[in-house]
């Protein structure tokens, strides 16, 4: 093993640190977030006051010694996942070598993978490292291994089994057109929102298109593990992908756009419509639906936290009236139920605002 420290993490060790941090955002999940709802609750009430602005809820609970606690641990829990003795990054490094050559793209099957090393990486993308996730999802060529380990603990649930929100996606954009013949999955990572699809729609053209190339070497080791005949992968900007006009029946992303501001967002639907073909739909599943100043001032702090600052702006949008004026019709933006239970009114953990995106090409 090639060691980037003196004294690697085994195994054992490495998984009961990111278990116990695991367990700790249950709890953050599960019982502290409830337990915010209520002290704000009361606090409101005590004081006949509605507030309708997050700036309200923050002079309701924002110096409190439980919200100061709640955001430590938001800030905190994420950082020791990522970074530090036990976090994701050192311990796939300890073992580099042996993770780049698996990457190495010349032991991909011919046409799997396309890269472009001349590619302008857009400053929004390369001045933040979104997720904490140290230098980015671009930088390093192991960030792709990091960024899967560290993808599954984004959402935890509560112990139950639920399919996969994917899948569900994948069951959503079914409903609403059956299996297309070509899909495009815009800023497909390392695949994870990809290969659902893939596996769905069998007789289908699935392109993964993203600007991480760590990631992309990762999504394609993958898919020629899982020996995929019908998907491919191209490092390009969801902004101007290449592909052909008109070429497309289904556009998708998942978790994309909040990590976009607002003019990369419009060139994403700008280009989304161009490859469309005439009637063709494009669904998106992201953070979007804020119902009240109490949730919209967690979801702000959440962005401030987890270094991801594009997420107020896209909250703000109207995206219904800016993807009409791009020619989208029959438009759709709903609540998403990302597994069992998540949208019923008893349900109090945190939860991501998982938001369904879909419109169709007007001809």
């Amino acid at each position: 093993m090639a060691a980037d420290s003196e004294t690697p993490v085994d195994g054992r060790s490495f998984a009961a640190a990111q278990s116990f941090v695991l367990g700790t955002k249950l709890f953050w999940t599960r019982e502290m977030f409830p337990a915010l709802r209520a002290d704000f609750d009361r606090k409101a009430e005590a004081k006949g006051v509605s507030p309708e602005t997050p700036e309200e809820v923050a002079g309701l609970i924002g110096d409190t010694t439980l919200y100061r606690y709640f955001a430590w641990l938001e800030r905190h829990l994420q950082r020791f996942k990522y970074s530090g003795r036990y976090g994701i990054h050192p311990y796939h490094a300890q073992d580099r070598a042996a993770l780049e050559a698996r990457l190495d793209p010349a032991t991909l099957p011919d046409g799997l993978l396309e890269l472009d090393p001349d590619l302008d990486l857009p400053k929004y993308f390369t001045r933040v490292d979104i997720h904490q996730h140290p230098g980015g999802i671009w930088s390093d060529d192991i960030a792709g291994y990091v960024y899967e380990r560290g993808a599954r603990t984004t959402t935890p649930l509560s112990g139950m089994k639920h399919r996969d929100l994917h899948d569900r996606l994948v069951e959503a954009v079914e409903e609403r057109g059956g299996a297309p013949g070509r899909l495009l999955d815009m800023g497909c990572g390392f695949g994870k929102s990809t290969e659902p699809f893939a596996e769905r729609f069998r007789d289908s053209e699935v392109i993964g298109v993203d600007i991480a190339a760590p990631c992309l070497k990762l999504a394609a080791r993958n898919a020629a593990d899982g020996q995929r005949r019908n998907l491919r992968y191209l490092q390009r900007d969801a902004a101007k992908t290449g592909l052909e006009a008109e070429s497309v029946d289904c556009v998708t992303s998942t978790m994309l756009l909040h990590e976009m501001p607002p003019k990369a967002i419009g060139a994403a639907f700008d280009e989304a419509r161009r490859v469309l073909k005439p009637g063709g739909r494009m669904v998106h599943l992201d953070f979007w639906t804020l119902p009240d100043a109490f949730a919209r001032f967690i979801h702000y702090g959440h962005s401030r936290r987890n270094n991801e600052p594009y997420m107020p702006p896209w909250a703000e949008m109207d995206v219904a009236a800016v993807l009409e004026e791009k020619g989208f019709t029959d438009i759709e933006v709903t609540p998403f139920e990302e597994s069992d239970g998540a949208l019923d009114p008893a349900n109090r953990a945190w939860r991501f605002p998982w938001t369904l995106i879909s419109a169709v090409r007007a001809g």
